[in-house]
């Protein structure tokens, strides 16, 4: 199953529980992706050049970079 990707700069691009694509800190320099649904939006602004900070389900915090998005036809 593909999904299509929104980016992660905008807040209102991002619910609780929606899945997505997050750097964490220590992955910065590889750019290495975490994929998990949304827990806590952390930024209070409403956008963000960098991605906007978020808590995932696992306690995974870092920033978001894609929010996954499943396209109508896919799954079931």
């Amino acid at each position: 199953m593909e999904n299509d990707k929104l980016d992660g700069r905008n807040k209102k691009s991002i619910q609780i529980g929606q899945n997505v694509e997050i750097v964490q800190k220590h992955n910065q320099r590889t750019g290495k992706l975490t994929e998990g649904a949304v827990k806590k939006i952390l930024t209070k602004s409403a956008n963000h050049p960098h991605g906007i900070k978020v808590q995932l389900e696992s306690g995974a915090v870092g920033r978001v970079k894609n929010v996954l998005i499943k396209r109508k036809g896919d799954g079931a």
